[in-house]
């Protein structure tokens, strides 16, 4: 991973280019009077488990769900009311 340092100028000016370096596994020193006070480093994606059925037995669909809607609902999502 390459690493490098940059004053807060610099990290102004330059900010999308940093970022750019970043997301491409970079990492990013940002010193104040050359001391650093900040680290840029990209952010680690969540890992985002599926358990499937974990719902189940707590959802309910009605039998006609998918029945036709009644006319004044239907006129009322057309604006016609």
């Amino acid at each position: 991973m390459r690493m490098r340092t940059v004053n807060i100028h610099e990290a102004k000016t330059h900010l999308s280019r940093l970022l750019e370096e970043v997301a491409a596994g970079g990492e990013v020193i940002i010193s104040k009077a050359g001391k650093p006070v900040a680290r840029l480093v990209p952010l680690e994606a969540k890992k985002i488990t599926l358990r499937f059925g974990a719902l189940k037995g707590q959802l309910w669909i009605a039998e006609d769900f998918n029945a036709p809607l009644p006319d004044d609902v239907i006129a009322a999502f057309e604006g016609r009311t």
